[in-house]
């Protein structure tokens, strides 16, 4: 299956070019500063984000437990704050607390009650406590660590922007990660509409063959100078899988969000950023990169150091 050749619209509406301005500005302001900021910033997207999931889940007829799974997702990015490495004993808990609520309520709970609550807590606090753990503290030598901090709430400001090598490894790592997902979003966005003719998914039908390879081409691209410059081992494979993984993983997210809409019949999960939709729209190619991130970095990195 083929489309046209399309050389034009590459130019973006403004409210479109304004809102990724603002995004990319929140963003990199809760990266660098990081610690309590930055776990806040991921606990008003997750909110936001599972919000919209249920508005998606409710349109099929289903009726979850969104109260108690925003709730419980919260203190899931509470824990990878304070405790990162009890956060996977919490998840079976809050699953458990989730099935607990569904147990007891007037009405009889479904199955898909019950697989689209812990679904959502899945989704939309479990998989995202990753950029938590990943920001919030680890050094690549020991895993897990506290954050180095010279600001309050565990914040951080660099004393001085011309030694990026000197920033703390939670920072560096998650700036790459985060530019690999934005090389592969623009690369794609951008090849996609000028040479893309080759549908990659019924799915999402303007993901293109060809968008989506140069994407994956513009993540490796980053993680490449980026494994570089940080002198990681053998930087050419490290930087080479890493960008290959990203690249890959954030298109299977933003195909598995687009699955979910496809099937609420709804074309945007929301409109609260104007020209880009939701917020699940702008941060599906974030959630499934986050475990694949963090034990690239406390688990590969190590052991081939």
């Amino acid at each position: 299956m083929t489309m046209p050749p399309n050389f034009s619209g590459l130019t973006m509406p403004w409210p479109r070019i304004v809102s990724a301005i603002f995004a990319i500005a929140f963003a990199l302001g809760i990266i660098i500063v990081g610690g309590w900021y930055f776990t806040l910033g991921i606990g008003v997207i997750v909110f936001l984000g599972q919000l919209e999931y249920f508005r998606l889940v409710r349109a099929k007829g289903i009726e979850p437990a969104a109260k108690t799974t925003l709730v419980v997702s919260q203190l899931l990015l509470l824990t990878a704050t304070m405790a990162a490495p009890l956060t996977d004993a919490m998840f079976p808990l809050a699953g458990a607390l989730i099935c607990f609520y569904l147990l007891f309520q007037p009405k009889m709970a479904t199955i898909a009650d019950i697989s689209t609550s812990i679904l959502g807590l899945f989704y939309g606090g479990y998989l995202p406590s990753y950029w938590i753990r990943l920001r919030v503290g680890f050094s690549p030598e020991s895993g897990p660590v506290a954050m180095a901090s010279n600001l309050p709430l565990m914040g951080y400001w660099p004393e001085s922007w011309m030694e990026p090598k000197l920033f703390p490894a939670a920072l560096t790592v998650t700036f790459l990660a985060f530019g690999c997902i934005w090389a592969a979003d623009i690369g794609a966005y951008i090849m996609g509409k000028w040479l893309g003719k080759t549908i990659l998914s019924l799915i999402s039908p303007k993901k293109t063959v060809e968008g989506s390879f140069f994407g994956i081409l513009g993540s490796i691209a980053v993680a490449e100078v980026g494994a570089w410059y940080l002198d990681w081992p053998y930087w050419q494979l490290t930087g080479l899988i890493l960008g290959l993984l990203i690249g890959i993983v954030s298109l299977l997210g933003d195909l598995t969000e687009s699955m979910m809409k496809r099937d609420a019949g709804v074309k945007d999960s929301g409109q609260l950023i104007p020209g880009h939709g939701g917020i699940l729209d702008r941060t599906d190619s974030y959630v499934f990169t986050a475990p694949l991130v963090y034990y690239f970095v406390t688990l590969l990195l190590p052991w081939l150091r």
